[in-house]
């Protein structure tokens, strides 16, 4: 007699990770609750005691992709808050050019522009404070010259932002290419921060 294997229990986490998966796959586009259901073996109707909605699923795709983005912020350890946004800056593109279907997910979660730190913060305010704390500590040091730290955080996240939205644009530039791009983009906005 052949014993039917137990499927393990469905949670909220095993269904993200299903929707991660179809998305670096299809996009957002090919992302939908049949076809989270069936790659799990189950039906639809089955993930709403754990999920709302499509846009629940991209949110909590989001929030791991954040998540993600902090944990390589965390493994910055250089004293110099110059050469942190100088890393910062270069994980961000990395990030971006490793999975670029869940890079497009980052954005429909909204970080609070705060400079505070802290554990409380939204993940995505989170992510966003760890590089401006480094520019404040590189303008309150002398490094960058004065400045609305708001404004120099923001302009190093718009530039970076750029430089990764141009290179998943599909120019086929190669690797030394693409480190140049990314070295010139970042050393120039340092530059015109620099005191």
């Amino acid at each position: 007699m052949v014993v039917p294997t137990a499927r393990p229990p469905l949670t909220r986490e095993a269904i993200v990770d299903a929707a991660r998966q179809i998305t670096i796959v299809g996009g957002m586009e090919g992302l939908n609750m049949r076809r989270v259901a069936s790659s799990l073996g189950v039906t639809a109707p089955a993930l709403y005691a754990h999920v709302r909605h499509k846009s629940d699923l991209l949110q909590a795709i989001a929030e791991g992709e954040l998540e993600r983005l902090v944990e390589h912020f965390e493994q910055v350890h250089e004293t110099d808050p110059v050469e942190r946004v100088r890393r910062y800056a270069r994980i961000y593109v990395e990030q971006a050019l490793e999975e670029p279907e869940l890079y497009q997910v980052l954005f429909l979660t909204q970080p609070s522009l705060t400079l505070d730190q802290g554990d409380d913060l939204p993940i995505a305010s989170k992510a966003f404070s760890l590089p401006a704390t480094a520019t404040i500590e590189a303008i309150e040091s002398g490094a960058f010259k004065p400045a609305d730290p708001l404004m120099a955080s923001l302009t190093m996240w718009t530039a970076v932002h750029g430089a990764a939205t141009v290179l998943l644009m599909g120019l086929e530039l190669d690797d030394a290419s693409t480190d140049e791009l990314v070295t010139s983009v970042v050393e120039t906005v340092i530059a015109g921060l620099s005191a």
